[in-house]
């Protein structure tokens, strides 16, 4: 057995922690999850609505989650005309379907969550009756946003699960890579939404997928992979 397969083998929480610290998008998500709480302490006007908010995204996200994995991540190249639209994200997740190990393709591209602070931070100020219900909105999506990066970077290491939960993560993500793309779309929520979307299927009854490795059956950059 190689050295290089002993160090996989053993890498440790701390090992990916390591690792994960040294991308920019977690310290993106940490900064302003930092000042959202600074801000949300300076403004007070505490009220039960507030503690409501926390249970209100725990409902929803897992649906959030879902269908921005399946609509945004798994959006099919299309033609309108002369143009193409096949957005980033979606691109950048056929490369990272193509290549699951691959680190930097794990994490959200940082000019989209760049992106997806700014709305948050838009929705906060903007869409709430009261300025402290809506930071107190903004710091738990961005806590949501930086454990989604630190779950999905974990699963795609060689870090094994070593508690219940975190094995049905581990389990269902890579399910969706390995055997089939079409189901298993929960990341940090794995079987919430997929249950009630009927995208939970027992993975004994499902087929391997000859395309989960190159989602829609065709190169990623090809311009076969267009739909017309």
């Amino acid at each position: 057995m190689s050295a290089s397969t002993n160090a996989r083998r053993s890498l440790t929480l701390a090992d990916a922690g390591r690792e994960f610290w040294r991308h920019p998008t977690p310290w993106l998500f940490l900064v302003a999850l930092t000042g959202a709480v600074i801000a949300r302490v300076a403004v007070g006007d505490w009220r039960l609505g507030d503690a409501l908010v926390p249970f209100a995204i725990a409902a929803a996200f897992p649906f959030l989650e879902w269908t921005i994995h399946v609509v945004v991540l798994h959006w099919r190249p299309r033609r309108i005309g002369r143009f193409t639209v096949d957005p980033m994200l979606a691109r950048k997740h056929r490369e990272h379907h193509m290549a699951p190990r691959d680190v930097d393709l794990v994490f959200i591209p940082l000019q989209s969550a760049i992106g997806a602070v700014a709305s948050a931070v838009a929705i906060a100020l903007l869409l709430f009756p009261r300025t402290g219900m809506g930071l107190t909105f903004l710091v738990v999506m961005l806590t949501c946003g930086l454990l989604y990066e630190w779950c999905h970077y974990l699963v795609h290491t060689d870090y094994k699960p070593k508690t219940a939960a975190y094995r049905v993560i581990w389990r269902d993500h890579r399910l969706h890579h390995f055997k089939n793309e079409h189901y298993w779309f929960g990341v940090t929520t794995p079987g919430t939404a997929d249950r009630v979307l009927r995208t939970y299927p027992d993975a004994a009854s499902v087929p391997t997928s000859p395309t989960a490795r190159n989602l829609h059956g065709t190169d990623a950059e090809s311009p076969a992979a267009v739909k017309r």
